[in-house]
């Protein structure tokens, strides 16, 4: 595997993300924040257009994008898959991969990664899947 197919394959975080969108918007070049969610063409364009103040209006834009899009959804679209994954048949093992979802929820509300809002937000989520 390639150095640059390492980079477009790694986690991407949302806070990465945002803090180089926000940065995008004060810098004269914009882009890294479409590069770093391995949206190269995207990253590209902003660059060419470093001239504008297109890429920097952009760059705004994406960044209230990335804070108000849910997590999951975050996820999905820009690592491919999502830790709250419960395609599982059983009840029995849908409740026990709902426990494990809702102790790693409360880790990362734990480790300050997601608010009491978005936590809730995410265990009522979790929660309804079981009724």
């Amino acid at each position: 595997m390639s150095v640059l197919d390492q980079f477009f394959k790694h986690h991407k975080n949302r806070r990465v993300a945002v803090a180089l969108a926000l940065l995008g918007t004060i810098t004269p070049i914009a882009g890294f924040h479409k590069l770093y969610l391995g949206q190269p063409l995207w990253g590209l364009i902003y660059i060419l257009l470093w001239a504008t103040p297109i890429p920097r209006i952009a760059a705004a834009i994406d960044a209230v994008w990335y804070i108000v899009q849910d997590l999951e959804q975050f996820e999905r679209q820009f690592n491919g898959d999502s830790q709250y994954d419960l395609s599982i048949n059983t009840s029995a093992d849908v409740t026990k991969a709902i426990a494990i979802a809702m102790r790693e929820l409360d880790q990362l509300r734990s480790d300050g990664l997601l608010t009491e809002y978005e936590f809730e937000q995410k265990r009522r989520q979790l929660l309804d899947r079981i009724a």
